[in-house]
């Protein structure tokens, strides 16, 4: 995985494009298909017109098949950036998601040219799996309003069943056609049939019957502008981010390649900031749909392109027929969508996995649910991880000592990882109290980390010379002879002072 931001040769990207056109051409429309109730049933999640989603997705897929760093990966409007948006769109209205969305866009360009892709190095499996299940729930839950009893009929919750039933049962006939599709063909043509009174499409909102047009977002330039969107485009951003990196992992693992991660930053948010000015919402890159095209023969950016340019071409000169559509269609693909992003070994895995790594897991899982907010969550599992693995290292921390024949001279023995985890552990390991002439310490099995290390080891040293004993330490490797060189205060005069007075 490459974590540099390099330039890729012109053969290099011209390949990408033209190295596999029939089937990326074959996998775009499929994903195409696909992607159309999704990027409806997503919009309705967000609270906006279904066009805002479609939108989006015809402008990211278009955008990050240019400029994006993994070919062959999917990206439009989601769930996991629509999920964040609910209380924007409910409080202020689509103008502000709006310009979150360019806000967002802008945030990732810096975070690309950063080269802050080599952060998902440490989010953990734990985190990721959380993410996931977290992810599934909430799209779940943004489904129950459509299964309100007190708006819907019992011919809702048929519909839903004969839908979902489609969705698993007609792959055993055919993969040529996405089930999904199926189940919106058949749903809609027996509403329509019947004249089943149900809510469509339409219902949620006017569906697009042009291209989209440049605007900027309708808002007051001020700085109470700026504080109320801040806080989504950070959460759109970063939850858009690891969403996208997450997928580009495991594209890079199915197609056997590797990609560039700081360059599909920088792809993901020239993609939003501009779907943000043609009226469309913020996306990243679909686990599902990623699968789905290369599964599909898709591998070069022609799959991804094509797939927004035939979304496009469909709603907008198809528009009337997708208003047609009963949300017992959309609300079982979300569920399948939900379903099937879910970890369900994750939930068998409780049992076996580590008790720390659960923990991490099911926090992760807990916040997101809490907060509906994606990256509050991960933020948790990682300020846990990090906890539970700064706990396990200092557990692998050890002092040793002996003492000299004629009882004048100790050498304490550090084994270890000395860091703010383990210095605790180092203080109590001397006597302070002892008489002793000489104290060496050998630090030649251990490792200095950091300044609170640094001054563990300045407070032993001041307190064995107060005491009158003369203070040696052997065996620092260089890396730990720079920071204790740069931090260190015990040969300094008026050192016990100053260390006192931290």
């Amino acid at each position: 995985m490459m974590d540099g931001l390099q330039m890729i040769s012109l053969d290099t990207y011209r390949s990408e494009w033209t190295g596999n056109i029939r089937a990326d051409l074959i996998a775009g429309l499929v994903v195409a298909l696909a992607l159309i109730p999704e990027a409806i049933a997503f919009s309705i999640i967000a609270g906006v017109d279904p066009k805002v989603g479609l939108y989006a997705s015809f402008s990211i897929a278009v955008l990050v098949a240019i400029t994006g760093g993994r070919p062959g990966m999917i990206s439009a409007a989601t769930a996991a950036t629509a999920v964040l948006m609910v209380t924007l769109v409910k409080d202020h209205g689509l103008q502000y998601l709006l310009a979150a969305t360019v806000l967002a866009g802008l945030i990732q360009i810096v975070m690309g040219l950063l080269r802050l892709g080599f952060v998902m190095r440490y989010v953990s499996k734990s985190v990721m799996t959380g993410f996931v299940n977290a992810l599934a729930i909430l799209i779940f839950m943004a489904q129950l309003p459509e299964l309100d009893p007190g708006r819907v009929t019992w011919l809702t919750y048929a519909l839903v069943a004969a839908g979902l039933a489609i969705i698993y049962l007609f792959p055993l006939l055919t993969r040529a056609i996405p089930s999904p599709l199926v189940t919106i063909i058949v749903l809609t043509a027996l509403t329509l049939f019947f004249g089943w009174d149900v809510r469509t499409v339409g219902d949620m909102g006017e569906l697009p019957d042009t291209l989209p047009v440049f605007l900027i977002p309708d808002i007051p330039l001020t700085l109470e502008t700026l504080m109320i969107i801040l806080p989504y485009s950070i959460a759109v951003a970063v939850v858009g981010l690891l969403e996208s990196l997450m997928t580009q992992n495991i594209v890079d693992d199915l197609t056997d390649t590797r990609s560039d991660r700081n360059q599909e930053c920088i792809g993901q948010g020239i993609a939003n900031t501009a779907t943000g000015f043609i009226g469309g919402m913020a996306g990243c890159a679909m686990i599902g749909q990623s699968i789905i095209n290369v599964k599909s023969g898709g591998r070069g950016r022609l799959s991804c392109f094509t797939a927004g340019v035939v979304l496009l071409i469909l709603v907008v000169f198809l528009g009337d027929l997708v208003s047609q559509i009963p949300m017992p269609a959309l609300v079982a693909i979300m569920i399948m969508v939900s379903i099937g992003t879910f970890s369900w070994s994750s939930i068998k895995a409780l049992r076996t996995h580590p008790r720390s790594s659960s923990i991490v897991m099911i926090a992760t899982v807990v916040t997101v649910i809490y907060t509906h907010n994606l990256a509050i969550g991960v933020l948790v599992g990682v300020l846990l991880s990090g906890i539970f693995f700064a706990a396990k290292i200092a557990q692998l921390f050890k002092v040793t000592s002996t003492i000299s024949k004629d009882g004048t001279q100790r050498t304490y023995v550090i084994e270890g990882q000395m860091f703010y985890g383990s210095v605790e552990d180092f203080m109590n390991a001397f006597d302070f109290k002892e008489a002793l002439d000489k104290v060496i310490i050998d630090v030649s099995r251990a490792h200095i980390w950091d300044i609170s290390s640094v001054q563990a080891l300045d407070m032993a040293v001041l307190k064995f010379r107060r005491d009158g004993a003369e203070v040696e330490i052997v065996g620092m490797n260089a890396a730990s002879e720079t920071i204790v060189d740069q931090l260190a205060i015990h040969d300094k005069p008026g050192a016990m002072d100053k260390l006192m007075a931290h």
